[in-house]
């Protein structure tokens, strides 16, 4: 059974990703998923205002929030998953999650910038790419029209 791990953002990508686990569910058999996301730690003064436990309630309801979709697709399909938050960098942290867990695979979804702004902002599925021991497939956006 291939385990694979999809780190998802809630956004409109997440479709893609998990057509393309579908199909792999339907050439390769099995599929152990696991869905992931990961949080941006709150830092900083912000910490001195909020309970720790607090904090703890808003990644937990905000990682769900954008599972939200993808767990919605899946229990539809009846493929069953597990679903995980995590908080930290996000390239760094999925890396981290996946090796240590020994995943088989990293599939996520691209947001399809553009060469010069991924440049300037940098990009999560680029910093998994080029971190990552673990195969990672990538899974483009449809094209615009």
């Amino acid at each position: 059974m291939l385990k694979v791990l999809i780190p998802l953002d809630g956004s409109e990508n997440a479709n893609r990703v998990l057509d393309h686990l579908m199909k792999l569910r339907a050439a390769s058999g099995a599929l152990e998923l696991h869905l992931l996301n990961v949080q941006i730690p709150v830092d900083g003064h912000a910490r001195s205002f909020v309970s720790r436990d607090n904090l703890e309630t808003w990644y937990r309801e905000e990682g769900l929030a954008a599972l939200a979709t993808a767990r919605a697709a899946l229990d539809t399909a009846g493929m069953p998953y597990s679903h995980h938050i995590a908080v930290g960098h996000i390239a760094d942290t999925i890396v981290r999650y996946a090796t240590e867990h020994r995943f088989d695979q990293i599939v996520m979804g691209t947001h399809g910038r553009g060469a010069l702004l991924q440049a300037l902002l940098g990009s999560v599925a680029k910093g998994v790419l080029e971190r990552s021991p673990v195969p990672v497939t990538l899974v483009k956006p449809l094209p615009p029209g």
